[in-house]
């Protein structure tokens, strides 16, 4: 068995995404904590990698949307400096209109896609820095680019999520700490089905599967990547689109109204 890389905190780490991160990292050699709502599962996902792998995986049953479970899982990324790695992956969307939509469950989405991936990604930062190293990936989504696909505030909070990351890279970059936001689309998971639009009514040619969304976004991690789109042929489009964005930075905020407005100065 190699040597430990340390410990990765997987949440959302059940199934789909989350349960294949955890089977790659554990084959390059790190310790897992398995973080998810359903017992059952963790456990079963617990033997089979321990079996295949050899290596450590602990479990814990959490509700990131209840505040003492994810004041737990905030304990735990805090305190214990064998952490090095954090998939910030739970999250739940939706794909009816916003009018269409139960505003308690909206409530629930915005409260685990942006306050709990929040709270867990300080909590790393602090020990990740502290430290001097560490590694966090954001989970978000390429409806943060288009917002019109599925419903606005799961676009919202993925676009949350991006705009979270790239400021917290920016920060921590000088720190030893590594962010890397990862923008999948559409992808093989139950995600469709607790959404209300099950995956076979997606165009196949449109639909990842999760092994090779995970091998992409970690390969993208260890090219250095910060934002990775692993449908993205080329990445001069990302470059392109960065730049154009840049670009607006030094007309984004000036003492007058553009002149189009016609709006006149105060003498």
């Amino acid at each position: 068995m190699t040597q430990s890389k340390g410990y990765a905190l997987i949440t959302g780490a059940s199934s789909g995404i989350g349960a294949v991160y955890a089977d790659r990292l554990a084959r390059q050699g790190y310790d897992l904590i398995l973080v998810a709502r359903n017992q059952q599962r963790l456990d079963q996902l617990a033997t089979r990698l321990a079996t295949d792998t050899q290596r450590t995986i602990q479990v814990v049953a959490a509700d990131l949307n209840l505040p003492a479970d994810l004041a737990r899982i905030e304990k735990i990324l805090h305190d214990d400096s064998r952490i090095s790695l954090l998939v910030n992956n739970a999250g739940v969307g939706a794909t009816a209109s916003l009018l269409a939509s139960d505003a308690d469950k909206m409530d629930a989405m915005i409260l685990l896609n942006v306050l709990a991936l929040t709270r867990l990604a300080k909590a790393a930062a602090s020990s990740f820095v502290a430290q001097g190293r560490g590694t966090l990936i954001n989970i978000g989504s390429i409806v943060a680019l288009a917002p019109k696909l599925l419903n606005g505030v799961y676009s919202g909070t993925k676009a949350y999520v991006q705009a979270f990351s790239e400021s917290l890279e920016h920060e921590l970059s000088d720190k030893g700490v590594s962010v890397q936001v990862v923008l999948p689309g559409a992808t093989a998971t139950e995600f469709w089905e607790i959404a209300g639009l099950p995956v076979n009514n997606l165009p196949d040619t449109i639909v990842m599967t999760t092994e090779n969304l995970v091998d992409a976004a970690l390969s993208g991690l260890a090219r250095g990547e910060k934002v990775t789109i692993p449908s993205l042929p080329d990445s001069l489009d990302w470059d392109a689109y960065e730049n154009a964005r840049l670009a607006l930075g030094p007309n984004l905020s000036h003492r007058t109204p553009a002149a189009r407005y016609g709006v006149k100065s105060p003498a």
